[in-house]
């Protein structure tokens, strides 16, 4: 077998092979003669007929075969004797097939580009640093209580904070507008759910009362036919009710499932908080990481694999959207296009980091992939039966695997890298997170 390599680009490569006949012709004699023993032939007794006959008959066939399963052998061999690693598939030239001399084909394809990592030690990262304290949970239980207010009916002014049931219709130059009619719509005044003017409009209403709001439609509003064009809306209030929110005490306690009262309320909510910020402070400097190591090691990328993880993750949206229940129209067919630039910046840190991981031979070690599914299965019910889940499928188990390298391959940027630390409160660090 003869080898030679081209290099077409930067990372294209075009390789020719050249199979001598004998190796070929010598795979289809074998195959001939094992199938004498199997087929029929009319008019001879099974495994009977001479083999010029079934040469004659599948001969053209097992060769297209064989050459087949050559070219495939070959190909591997091929590549490993000029010691390169395709990214991605191959594009084989079978026009260049000879089927009575041989074989000779041409490989496209490109390589993965060589480089050398930049010096982490040149890398600067702000690494967060937080802490709970006692007004943090205050704040957190106060939303908590939000979160399960009942309303009561009043009979006074409707003031910020209270809950008006309305029918409204609305209409631009008299006429009615798609979208501007609700009969029983609920709104919390000051909440700034509607355009500029709608809920200032409705300030100290009472139930029964009818008003008339001229508002105008901000510039960039998402309906474009409705954008900047003023309208009216004739608003009917059938009921007013001011919020009341539950007192913390035991009671709320239980109510929530926590059993120990209010102390233990306080604790649970403490350490559900923070999960959350060492959650928030993994990934503000996660990100800074993989950030940094994208700036310093610039490379050229083998445009396949940009563009078949373009698809990857323009196949990831349109299952997200189906199962949002999106209606994609002709959506359904979305642009790879559009990821082109998310594509090539996942492409850059998957080498990057694989490198990190070679040159420096991290594992995922048993131990760190166990705590690692013990804290994803931490707020869950029934911990264990996470636990189980993850480690009945070697697939799942795999994903908390490379989550684990990627960590790895983290901590020894940050033991190399400038590292400073930056206090940040705990309510700012998980708004952004």
């Amino acid at each position: 077998m003869q080898v030679s390599v081209e290099s077409t680009g930067t990372l294209e490569r075009r390789m020719t092979v050249s199979v001598p006949e004998e190796r070929i012709s010598e795979a289809v004699m074998e195959r001939l003669k094992s199938m004498r023993q199997r087929v029929r032939v009319d008019g001879f007794r099974p495994g009977k007929a001479p083999l010029p006959v079934i040469q004659h008959r599948f001969g053209k066939q097992v060769r297209d075969e064989v050459i087949g399963e050559v070219m495939q052998t070959t190909l591997y061999e091929a590549l490993s004797q000029q010691k390169l690693n395709p990214a991605g598939t191959p594009s084989v030239d079978t026009e260049t097939l000879e089927r009575n001399d041989g074989l000779q084909y041409t490989a496209v394809f490109e390589v993965y580009p060589e480089f050398e990592l930049a010096p982490c030690s040149e890398i600067r990262i702000e690494r967060p640093v937080s802490e709970i304290t006692e007004q943090n949970i205050d704040d957190t239980l106060e939303s908590i209580r939000k979160q399960r207010t009942r309303w009561e009916e009043k009979q006074g002014a409707a003031a910020d904070g209270d809950q008006l049931t309305l029918n409204f219709v609305g209409t631009i130059d008299g006429e009615p507008f798609e979208g501007g009619k609700a009969e029983n719509f609920q709104l919390v005044l000051g909440a700034g759910r509607m355009i500029d003017g709608f809920e200032e409009g409705l300030k100290e209403v009472k139930a029964g009362e009818k008003r008339t709001l001229n508002v105008t439609f901000p510039e960039n509003y998402h309906a474009g036919e409705l954008a900047g064009k003023a309208a009216g809306f004739a608003v009917d209030v059938t009921r007013v009710e001011a919020p009341v929110l539950p007192e913390i005490n035991d009671e709320f306690a239980k109510h929530l499932g926590i059993a120990g009262g209010v102390s233990a309320l306080r604790e649970e909510v403490r350490a559900n908080m923070q999960r959350e910020l060492n959650q928030a402070l993994t990934s503000r400097v996660k990100q800074q990481v993989m950030d940094k190591l994208l700036e310093a090691n610039k490379m050229e990328l083998p445009k396949s694999l940009v563009e078949q993880e373009a698809r990857n993750l323009a196949a990831q949206m349109r299952q997200q959207m189906a199962q949002q229940g999106v209606d994609q129209g002709s959506g359904g067919d979305m642009d790879p296009s559009l990821f082109t630039e998310q594509a090539e910046r996942r492409v850059s840190l998957g080498l990057i980091v694989a490198q990190i991981i070679k040159l420096n031979e991290l594992q995922a070690e048993p131990d760190d992939v166990r705590a690692a599914v013990e804290e994803i299965a931490q707020p869950y019910e029934k911990p264990q039966e996470v636990i189980d889940w993850y480690f009945a499928d070697k697939k799942r188990l795999a994903e908390v695997e490379a989550l684990v390298l990627e960590n790895s391959v983290v901590e020894w940027v940050l033991a190399e890298a400038q590292v400073e630390e930056k206090p940040v409160d705990f309510a700012e660090l998980t708004a952004k997170q």
